[in-house]
């Protein structure tokens, strides 16, 4: 398996560029609370001190106006003030990297992709969202500072997993604070033209040049019957068997660059439970023949990157106990008749005793 590593000056511009991301997302997260105003209301005779809370200028009073209040007021502005100063510095920088990066050709990330998860990630909702599809490869590549073979990383379809057991309510409170109806209201606010793909079923919204994005999540017990979904008219998640895998797999934060420069952040299952995973997929009957091929080629090049890159996530029993012993058994013989490192197998191998 080959991949182009990146030179030095990419690797210094890369790592640049995710602390530089880190730093900007932590501002903005900062400056969140201070998003709507804090001002006074006259209600009678008197004035109150209120904090508005969203954009239909709903607010809690703060009291009336007194020293106590007059002094509120001051440290809200003066706070405000810090965090816009230190964002506006860190988004300045973000854009001069932004030229770097597009200039050193480390853009990676596709357009259409990038611009939901940039969407995401401005709203907080990065966090809550998995990326199981193809386009996880474009974070283990940046994990291991290599680029892999276009044609692998090709893709039509954006996978976005949601973890049913985590709070559809709070996933609605943020996009509701972007005044966003659901996850396909914040489709159609980067791109006016996603719409439901009716003949797939509403957990698929497709845009006027064919991209599609599919809301997923694990099959869940025949109890919880209940819809997932963000709100009236939105995607429905599709229940995928055995999605649980990765789901209950470690998660790796990992900010890549976009065809334009911009560092993007991506929350991706280990790459050794998307390796596996995708070897296993490539075993089962049901699935259809072009993807299993696919499903192979993309294990073996995470394999690859992993047995090479990343030492530091050994394929061992206790570092990969959120998967079965029988998934691991299918994905390892799978593996064996690709072009997956001998080292690799053996490391997977000798402890299952396979």
């Amino acid at each position: 398996m080959k991949f182009n590593e990146l030179d030095d000056v990419q690797r210094l511009n890369l790592i640049e560029s995710d602390q530089l991301y880190r730093a900007w997302y932590e501002a903005r997260t900062a400056l969140e609370p201070y998003r709507y105003a804090m001002r006074w209301v006259k209600r009678g005779e008197k004035r109150y001190l209120v904090r508005f809370v969203d954009a239909r200028g709903n607010g809690r009073s703060q009291g009336p106006e007194s020293e106590v209040t007059h002094a509120l007021l001051a440290r809200f502005e003066e706070g405000r003030a810090r965090a816009r100063m230190r964002y506006d510095g860190l988004s300045e920088r973000l854009a001069t990297q932004t030229r770097l990066n597009r200039a050193l050709r480390l853009g990676r990330l596709p357009r259409a992709a990038a611009d939901i998860l940039g969407a995401l990630n401005m709203s907080g909702l990065d966090r809550e969202f998995l990326v199981v599809g193809t386009h996880a490869l474009f974070a283990y590549e940046a994990m291991a500072a290599v680029h892999v073979a276009p044609e692998a990383l090709a893709s039509g379809d954006l996978d976005l997993c949601f973890d049913a057991r985590r709070s559809l309510r709070l996933a609605m409170g943020k996009l509701d604070r972007q005044q966003a109806n659901g996850l396909l209201g914040l489709l159609q606010k980067v791109d006016k033209t996603y719409a439901p793909m009716r003949a797939e079923g509403v957990f698929r919204a497709v845009n006027a040049q064919g991209f599609m994005v599919d809301l997923i999540t694990a099959e869940r017990p025949m109890r919880e019957n209940h819809p997932v979904t963000f709100g009236a008219g939105d995607l429905v998640a599709v229940e995928v068997a055995n999605l649980h895998w990765l789901i209950n797999a470690p998660r790796c934060d990992v900010v890549v660059i976009a065809a334009n420069g911009r560092p993007v952040l991506l929350r991706v299952p280990d790459p050794r439970a998307f390796a596996l995973h995708k070897a296993w997929l490539s075993q089962q009957p049901s699935r259809d023949p072009v993807k299993r091929r696919r499903d192979q080629g993309q294990a073996e090049i995470v394999v690859s990157i992993v047995g090479r890159y990343l030492p530091d996530r050994p394929f061992s029993p206790e570092q990969l106990r959120f998967l079965s012993l029988e998934m691991i058994g299918v994905a390892s013989q799978a593996l064996q008749h690709g072009e997956a490192d001998e080292d690799f197998l053996r490391e997977l191998r000798d402890p299952f005793k396979f």
